[in-house]
């Protein structure tokens, strides 16, 4: 049976850029639906086990704020987030740890106060275009196939479905060799002796190189955050017990206390665009998963007694389509902190390449307290008169997505996706002819730090 329905905006894909879209359109005054595949909002904060959120600042600025940092308010009033806390890693100025259940209902309670509608389980089965515009979509669930029209569509697919659907070009990758960034699966284990932890980085700072020593950083913030173990790794790589490639273990503390999530596989070469490959990563990854577990608790002084909670539940995905946009963002736009007459979101967070071809991160920093823009021109194709793009796959090169992916960057540059295609739909103008000027007033209005 086939269904028909007609919304102002519809946002494909309930990741927390896709979240904070929704919540944007429908608090603008637009007939809104956001589609998601899980029976969940939160995408890789709920769905892929991701967390703490980082970061939300720029120094000591609150870079991000609106309605994603009007999230943690939100869970913090409840208990369920520290808030902003110091990044005792040492990598980053602010991490925001959270508890994933609360953030499902939160998000829920945020599109379904606004006024938007929510459809879960639920995905994209096709795309008709015509004449450069998306005349429908078509989904498929427990209901059978259901044509959606709208206005205007939103991709917060993570991977672009929805624009290659419509035919807007991409790019897949470093633009070398096509290759992305491995994909993680996360694992989350609870009863971890986090003083007892601690009591091995005070004991053992060698093993922690990025504190230079110095590891009363460690005790700077309500949660534990730490990257290092590295002697303790190699070792173990060297006996054949771990066959991650990467140089550490990196792991960081929810807002529960004693429950960690540990970033640490690395599953390489494969594409998260193709099923097959895709069906690959998670296996390798739950492997992976499972040395981990094993080595945490045989040789992490405070793992002894920690139970695993999940992996996932999908895998973690940095990198994959890139919309080819009117604008591209480059690593450059952002080392040099450019300034764009149509930025629509900030983020202090630094290029983070988790290396393609095995151990080894690269970063490129800005000067402490140095903040970047990111424009409206990198979320709209040339053409596709009535698709915005948002989350990490806007128009960007491999170097400046990979700072522009993670949370709190791609909540903002959702919030501003949704004002934008609720003022398209209103006025009954192509995304490329909004006015610019009055999206960014509707940002300030809806709490959005923005320097014009």
């Amino acid at each position: 049976m086939e269904n028909k329905l007609k919304y102002d905006v519809v946002v494909m894909g309930g990741g927390i850029s896709g979240s904070m879209a929704a919540v944007a359109a429908a608090s603008s005054g637009a007939k809104t639906l956001i589609v998601e595949s899980h029976g969940f909002l939160g995408g890789t904060l709920t769905a892929n086990g991701v967390g703490p959120m980082m970061t939300f600042h720029a120094g000591d600025k609150l870079a991000i704020r609106g309605f994603t940092d009007q999230l943690i308010e939100r869970l913090k009033r409840q208990g369920k987030s520290p808030g902003h806390i110091f990044d005792t890693v040492g990598f980053t100025y602010s991490v925001t740890p959270f508890d994933a259940e609360a953030m499902k209902h939160e998000l829920e309670l945020m599109v379904t106060e606004s006024g938007g509608e929510i459809l879960y389980h639920t995905m994209l089965a096709g795309v008709k275009a015509e004449n450069g515009r998306i005349v429908s979509i078509k989904v498929c669930n427990k209901s059978g196939l259901t044509d959606i029209e709208a206005s205007v569509f939103i991709d917060g697919t993570g991977d672009g479905d929805l624009s290659v659907g419509a035919g807007a070009e991409f790019t897949k990758g470093r633009e070398s060799d096509g290759a992305m960034q491995p994909m993680t699966l996360k694992m989350k284990m609870y009863n971890v002796n986090i003083p007892k932890v601690k009591e091995y980085i005070h004991a053992h700072p060698e093993d922690f190189p990025l504190y230079n020593g110095d590891t009363s950083i460690i005790e700077k913030a309500p949660r534990l955050s730490v990257g290092g173990f590295d002697s303790l790794f190699r070792k173990a790589k060297e006996r054949g017990e771990i066959s991650i490639q990467r140089e550490n273990v990196l792991f960081f503390e929810t807002n529960n206390p004693g429950e960690v999530i540990l970033n640490t596989t690395r599953i390489l070469g494969h594409d998260p665009t193709d099923a097959f490959s895709l069906s690959l990563a998670e296996m390798e990854g739950r492997k992976q998963c499972r040395e981990l577990e094993l080595f945490v608790r045989k040789y992490i002084p405070g793992f002894e007694n920690a139970v695993v909670e999940s992996t996932g539940p999908n895998i973690g995905v940095r990198s994959s389509r890139q919309i080819k946009g009117v604008y591209t963002l480059t690593a450059e736009d952002l080392l040099e902190q450019k300034l764009f007459d149509d930025t629509i979101a900030h983020s202090g967070y630094p290029i983070d390449i988790h290396s393609p071809d095995g151990e080894g991160t690269k970063h490129q920093k800005l000067e402490w307290g140095g903040m970047y823009s990111i424009p409206y021109s990198c979320m709209i194709t040339n053409s596709v008169k009535n698709l915005i793009v948002i989350g990490r796959c806007i128009s960007a090169t491999f170097e400046a997505q990979a700072a522009m992916r993670t949370t709190p960057t791609t909540g903002a540059i959702g919030h501003a996706g949704g004002v934008a295609a609720a003022y398209a739909a209103k006025h009954g103008v192509n995304v490329q002819d909004v006015d610019i000027k009055a999206v960014q007033a509707q940002l300030k209005a809806q709490g959005a730090h923005l320097e014009i």
